[in-house]
């Protein structure tokens, strides 16, 4: 399998030593590129700073944004400022952001809304697509998603490493979003995903990593990294009765019209 974009992972939680031996492993998997995604905006130059491992033969682009996690750090509290951050062509999306309500207290939801909300209008603002992250609060979500397309108007999305239910599959959809999977998708107990995954559009599918975590089966109990972003890759292609070659095809078709700043 060649061609593969991993839309999702962390190369700041790699050293500078291991990212080189790293990249060769991705190549060859059949890796051609990757997102390493923000999760403070008070780390943005160290996300830009990551692409410097771009080469010819694999592009590394980055995103800037706050966790749900760590939004009680985050000291930039407007779309302006995430904007400010984000206006630079090494960055080719928002986020990650949204709800976790699994981590996070639940004093701490309301923070969390606004900051997601703040992304969003970035997100629009600069018309780039935004990354969101989704756990144990799919409804408020989904309600946040509604109401910002219908109050302000439509936006670029993607439901990162999705392992939430078919109604924040649906709703994301109708409102245009991409829906991705990451190794989760690849363990025993995943027949519900699995089954959601099968029914997902083919152009708004995508794969990823979310390194180090969540390596996929066969590499579980090892630290995730981009190049098995290809054992997902196969599952999913069976899942969705596929070649490996066409699913590739299509994943990173539709990465590149989601992350049309990615060159």
């Amino acid at each position: 399998m060649t061609g593969l974009i991993d839309s999702h992972c962390h190369l700041d939680h790699f050293t500078d030593d291991e990212i080189p031996d790293l990249l060769d492993r991705a190549r060859q998997a059949g890796v051609e590129g990757m997102v390493t995604i923000g999760t403070r905006l008070s780390r943005a130059a160290q996300q830009k700073d990551l692409t410097r491992f771009s080469r010819p033969d694999l592009r590394v682009w980055c995103t800037v944004g706050t966790h749900p996690d760590h939004v009680d750090e985050c000291t930039v509290a407007d779309a302006a400022g995430i904007v400010a951050l984000a206006d630079d062509p090494r960055v080719v999306g928002i986020g990650e952001t949204g709800l976790d309500y699994f981590h996070g207290a639940e004093s701490v939801r309301p923070l969390q809304q606004a900051r997601f909300r703040a992304h969003i209008a970035a997100a629009r603002q600069m018309d780039l697509p935004l990354v969101i992250h989704a756990r144990d609060a799919d409804e408020d979500v989904a309600e946040i998603l509604r109401d910002e397309v219908e109050s302000h108007g439509p936006f670029r999305f993607l439901l990162h490493c999705f392992a939430s239910g078919p109604d924040l599959a649906r709703v994301g959809l109708e409102l245009g979003g991409y829906v991705s999977f990451s190794g989760i998708l690849t363990f025993p107990k995943s027949d519900a995903l699995r089954a959601v995954a099968r029914d997902i559009p083919q152009d708004r599918l995508l794969v990823e990593t979310d390194s180090p975590y969540l390596a996929p089966v066969p590499q579980r109990g090892r630290k995730n990294e981009p190049g098995f972003v290809a054992h997902t890759a196969r599952r999913l292609a069976e899942v969705r009765d596929m070649t490996p070659e066409s699913l590739a095809e299509v994943t990173t078709a539709n990465f590149h019209r989601l992350f049309s700043r990615a060159a």
